[in-house]
């Protein structure tokens, strides 16, 4: 069994640290509020007051925060995970994040003696749950063989993608297709609801079609459930696209729909719902239509 830290105790990483937990790990964990730590705690985690006391004789700490200037602050500030881990210590970035933070991380951790990787995740909070996220790898081979058989207790689909930043870019390639996918299942359930058909039987024949996809027949049922509680916030998702399409400018390359779906959900937090589920975008453009 390892000695593992864990850093951010919200909608995703409350399950993928009680899997570690479960499986007989030692963890001490750390995040902002305390309180939602309540049941990771009463589930036999030990509650940290700092990030440097979480790195303190853990053998691999995992971070799942909010922003990268939260991931900064959690690594680089003085005091941090970077100044407070031993040599050796395996430091495992799940949040998704920017490239070029990942990568200066690695080079702060690799000049004391640590490992970094960018292991950022999809599938959401059903992903969480069921252990079965997809996990995409950011850096060296020797510490993701040391950190797979603690990946395989919170995901399914584990894969090194190449050297540091590399699990945040392939990230980024997995939120535009998600961007363009979510404007894709809305709109066709607007269309749906204003024809008057039923919005279940919809998803039922076209889910199961060319149309198919893990949005229209999870996402999809929430909106038909008028259920808008986040797997993932709509505010979150207006980060990543914004990283996005930062990274996009730096290459010299044009997403103008990515663009076109980061305006709606900028619209959709202008409207009030930023801490809904990416799926809120249907009530934006409900609002947006005119629709009650």
């Amino acid at each position: 069994m390892s000695k593992i830290g864990w850093i951010g105790i919200g909608v995703m990483g409350r399950s993928m640290c009680g899997h570690l937990l479960s499986a007989g790990h030692e963890v001490k964990v750390y995040t902002r509020t305390k309180a939602s730590a309540e049941s990771i705690i009463a589930a036999g985690a030990q509650w940290c007051d700092t990030p440097g006391e979480v790195a303190r004789d853990s053998e691999f700490v995992f971070t799942i925060v909010g922003f990268p200037a939260d991931v900064r602050s959690v690594y680089l500030d003085e005091g941090g995970l970077v100044d407070s881990a031993a040599p050796g210590t395996v430091l495992v970035d799940m949040t998704t994040s920017e490239p070029a933070l990942a990568v200066e991380i690695h080079r702060a951790a690799t000049a004391r003696g640590l490992a970094a990787l960018d292991a950022p995740v999809s599938g959401g909070d059903l992903g969480a749950k069921n252990a079965a996220l997809a996990i995409m790898v950011g850096g060296e081979q020797e510490p993701f063989d040391r950190a797979v058989p603690l990946f395989e207790k919170m995901g399914k689909n584990i894969r090194l993608m190449g050297g540091p930043g590399a699990g945040q870019h392939t990230k980024m390639s997995n939120q535009i297709l998600i961007a363009g996918t979510m404007v894709g299942v809305v709109e066709s359930l607007l269309y749906a609801v204003k024809s008057g058909l039923d919005v279940d039987a919809v998803i039922d024949v076209i889910g199961s079609g060319a149309a198919g996809s893990w949005s229209i027949n999870n996402l999809g049922r929430k909106i038909a459930k008028d259920d808008y509680d986040p797997g993932f916030f709509i505010k979150h998702f207006v980060k990543d696209m914004g990283i996005a399409l930062a990274e996009a400018r730096k290459m010299g390359i044009a997403l103008p729909g990515l663009a076109l779906v980061e305006q709606l959900y900028v619209a959709a937090m202008a409207q009030g719902l930023e801490n809904m589920g990416t799926q809120g975008l249907f009530v934006a453009m409900k609002h947006i239509n005119g629709m009650k």
